[in-house]
């Protein structure tokens, strides 16, 4: 995209506004011409980032205009280049650009204090900031508004959320809003942006939260870091103070004895390459006395032939393993397909009762 200086970065020559010569022309008929060039050349021109009373003095000055000669547009064109490239460094301009160029570098309570304090408008459109949002979160909006705004919503939001918009509402709600949307060819574009950004305003409502997880994920990975010992001894004291709570987590949690219930078959191979086979051998070894038995077979019945058979000698092979020997490479192997599920390398099976 061509960067534009503005009208107002030009600076004053002398003179009045005749076309005769390029000294006489005013900052305006410059910025015109600029502008009119690149137009002609095909360039993107991001005009409707002005002010709007720059955008109608631009385009009251290029009406008024004619022809410019060829020494005219050269001495512009190379005054303007000249301009551009003693800029070292632009800003957005105001506290709403300085906003936009920190979000995410600075808290979001700062941001929406100091956009109430400036009284800066939070969202430049709003309904792009709706096309982002999954319709999980737009699907509560469109069951709460009212049929028009529904229609208008589903008419600026992209095809595919709209359509599976529509899939989950009842049938009769989804051809209300269906032949609303037939009705929406008057909405003018100033009732558009105000419907966005009431959505958008009431879909941020909601109060920051300190986490990113929720407490029963949070428990969960702490737990997944413990020892067995006092995994279970957590647990049973959640048992004890809210045993539905305990239960979720119990399901939010991973260890060595779940593998045949979460990771699928075919995915075994390639957990088995990332895990260090000292620790490997150390955890098939110590599996009957921990209980995992069942986690070990799973593991040597979904390799190839020879590799399993070599873990199997290697097993034999091993002096009985301590407790904390056990302990410490199922947590290595727990990490390690927890660092896969991350990295999106694996996909872990999810229970079907975690819905309930």
């Amino acid at each position: 995209m061509t960067q534009m200086v503005p009208m107002a970065q030009f600076p004053t020559l002398p003179g009045g506004t005749g076309s005769a010569t390029p000294a006489r022309l005013s900052r305006k008929a410059k910025a015109a011409i600029v502008v009119r060039l690149l137009i002609n050349e095909g360039a993107d021109i991001p005009l409707e980032d002005l002010p709007e009373d720059l955008q109608a003095e631009l385009t009251q000055q290029m009406g008024a205009m004619r022809l410019v000669d060829r020494d005219t547009l050269s001495s512009v064109v190379a005054e303007f280049s000249d301009e551009l490239e003693s800029v070292g460094l632009s800003f957005s301009g105001g506290i709403a650009g300085a906003l936009n160029a920190l979000e995410g570098k600075i808290s979001k309570q700062t941001a929406a204090r100091l956009r109430k304090e400036a009284g800066v408008r939070e969202y430049g459109d709003p309904w792009e900031r709706l096309r982002q949002l999954g319709p999980d979160k737009l699907l509560p909006v469109l069951q709460n508004e009212s049929t028009e705004v529904a229609a208008v919503m589903l008419s600026k939001i992209d095809v595919k959320h709209a359509a599976d918009l529509l899939g989950r509402l009842p049938g009769p709600e989804a051809r209300r809003i269906t032949y609303a949307v037939s009705l929406t060819s008057a909405v003018t574009p100033d009732a558009v942006d105000r419907i966005g950004l009431s959505l958008a305003s009431q879909l941020d409502a909601e109060p920051l939260k300190a986490f990113d997880s929720g407490p029963v994920e949070r428990v969960g990975a702490i737990l997944n870091s413990t020892t067995s010992v006092t995994r279970d001894d957590v647990l049973e004291g959640l048992d004890e103070s809210d045993a539905g709570f305990a239960d979720l987590v119990r399901k939010a949690i991973f260890t060595f004895g779940n593998i045949p219930q979460r990771i699928a078959a075919r995915d075994i191979p390639r957990v088995v390459r990332g895990i260090d086979q000292d620790v490997l051998v150390t955890a098939l070894a110590g599996a009957e006395a921990a209980g995992f038995q069942d986690a070990a077979t799973f593991i040597l019945e979904n390799m190839s032939g020879r590799m399993a058979d070599q873990l199997r000698e290697s097993v034999e092979e091993r002096e009985k393993v301590k407790a904390s020997e056990m302990e410490e490479a199922t947590t290595a192997i727990v990490q390690a397909i927890r660092e896969m599920e991350t990295a999106g390398e694996l996909l872990m099976i999810v229970d079907e009762d975690d819905g309930d």
